[in-house]
């Protein structure tokens, strides 16, 4: 705190007393010599008074003057803010928090939590009260530091009190530090990025754990583990958790049954894929990328592009999107897994299937649909969109089979195959999906020729089901050529995709 510290006059008071006494007359040595000796002790005596006197009194001057000024050092405390003089610290404090309330409190933006920052080192406080204390320490602090103390009592609780705050913030700064550090391994184990091995590893203790609690036999696991091995060493699905016609079944069922349904648009034909015991928990997108690229492969227009391509195994479509990456396509996101997925539990989106379908030479487009547009949370537009795209053909019968291919729907969490859209005869629309969780067998149940509308509920989803935030869809639309490949993969290097609305 600056104090106010008034000139000191003790000096030249002593002076001004000095000049008079040796400004007087100087006296003739006669005036001693005629003087009678008793005189002259007298005369004596009293200068000896007179000088000690000076001297007494030059002390008490001297010493009033340091009191003085040690009360003026001591009381006279300036605020930080103003002009302001205060006599004590509390009176200082009382100014402050009357007078200066509002540079005291400041408002943390999107929180509703109040904080209050200090005037002196811009520390924030979650009280009050504890910016009170902190304020005190530098109060003491300046007021040690101005006097020049010896280290005395005060002194000595103003160090405990400076140190017992900086253990505190020591330790808050580790505890903020250790809670950083936890929630960014349970972001990195959530998306598979902890190292903690990928399909083959995770498919062999599933295995090893089933066969542990009795729900597998040790031959059966040797068979497993054998066809695994032999699936990632071609690169190749081995087709278990595959289901086929599906889509058929569905086309004769519009066709003799459904009398609630105006007209529906389904897909090219593609095969269903469940999540096995090697990807569970995280392989939606490798799945939905097997649908998709069953129906590609089945489409004519592909043909020469895809070559008779198989559908590759989850390993091998890690590998076939670390090639893009190679090749230049989405630098950002192959940053963010550090330009590996094979042998990762890692998950994949929006962004990565459009780049390997690009990398694949495929004509894709990727549609941000970044909030709801229909009422309570609903995506109107994303529906309209999907109607749009499946209803370009211009077809009027009631069970439209079209040649599009399906569509790649992304959310925070999950990804499913958009596979086609009934339109009721209320005029609500309705999409059908093929969802990687819905497992095998409850698949294999539409298959039957009996089946009715209350089979087809895990395929139905109505706008009141889709109500998370942000949905993206990959929709494939055709070949890329050379050229297109290339701007495609440089416009890449800085991912934009539609924005609906």
């Amino acid at each position: 705190m600056k104090k106010t510290i008034p000139k000191r006059c003790s000096s030249s008071m002593e002076k001004d007393l000095q000049d008079n006494y040796l400004q007087q007359p100087a006296r003739s040595p006669d005036l001693f010599d005629h003087r009678p000796h008793s005189m002259d002790a007298i005369y004596c005596a009293k200068t000896m008074d007179h000088s000690r006197s000076l001297t007494e009194e030059k002390q008490k001057n001297d010493c009033f003057l340091s009191r003085a000024d040690s009360q003026l050092d001591l009381d006279l405390l300036q605020c930080p803010f103003c002009s302001v003089e205060k006599n004590t610290f509390q009176d200082l404090q009382l100014h402050v928090e009357t007078q200066h309330v509002d540079l005291l409190k400041t408002q943390k933006k999107g929180n509703d939590l109040q904080q209050y920052e200090c005037p002196f080192c811009q520390l924030v406080c979650s009280s009050s009260q504890i910016l009170k204390e902190h304020v005190d320490l530098h109060q003491l602090e300046e007021s040690h530091l101005a006097h020049g103390s010896d280290v005395d009592g005060s002194c000595k609780d103003f160090l405990l009190a400076k140190q017992l705050q900086e253990e505190a913030d020591w330790q808050r700064r580790c505890e903020e530090s250790r809670n950083e550090q936890q929630q960014f391994k349970q972001l990195q184990q959530q998306y598979g990025l902890d190292n903690s091995g990928g399909y083959k590893k995770q498919s062999l203790q599933n295995m090893e754990r089933a066969v542990a609690q009795g729900r597998m036999q040790p031959y059966e696991f040797h068979v497993k583990k054998a066809e695994m091995m032999e699936s990632l060493a071609i690169g190749l699905d081995n087709g278990k958790t595959k289901t086929s016609g599906v889509l058929q079944v569905l086309s004769r069922y519009y066709l003799n049954c459904g009398q609630d349904v105006k007209r529906v648009w389904l897909c090219s034909p593609l095969d269903h894929f469940y999540n096995s015991l090697g990807d569970k928990g995280w392989g939606c997108g490798y799945r939905n990328f097997q649908m998709l690229l069953s129906s590609l492969l089945k489409n004519a227009l592909f043909e020469d592009c895809l070559k008779g391509m198989p559908v590759p195994c989850i390993t091998k479509i890690q590998s076939m999107i670390e090639s893009a990456w190679k090749e230049g396509f989405d630098p950002n996101g192959a940053s963010h897994f550090n330009y590996k997925l094979n042998g990762t539990k890692a998950w994949i989106g929006a962004c990565e299937i459009y780049s390997l379908l690009t990398f694949l030479n495929l004509k894709c487009r990727i549609v941000d649909f970044h909030k709801p547009t229909g009422p309570g949370g609903t995506h109107s537009l994303l529906f309209q969109w999907v109607l749009n795209y499946f209803a370009s053909d211009g077809d009027r019968q009631r069970v439209v089979c079209t040649s599009k291919s399906p569509i790649y729907l992304q959310h925070q969490g999950h990804s499913r195959t958009i596979v086609g859209m009934e339109e009721k005869k209320n005029g609500a629309h309705c999409l059908l999906v093929f969802d990687p969780g819905c497992p095998s067998q409850d698949m294999q149940k539409l298959l039957l020729q009996d089946i009715n509308g209350s089979h087809l509920k895990m395929l139905r989803r109505f706008p009141g089901s889709l109500k998370h935030k942000q949905y993206q869809i990959v929709a494939v639309e055709g070949v890329l050529q050379p050229h297109e490949k290339a701007a495609r993969r440089q416009a890449s290097k800085i991912f934009t995709a539609e924005r609906v609305p």
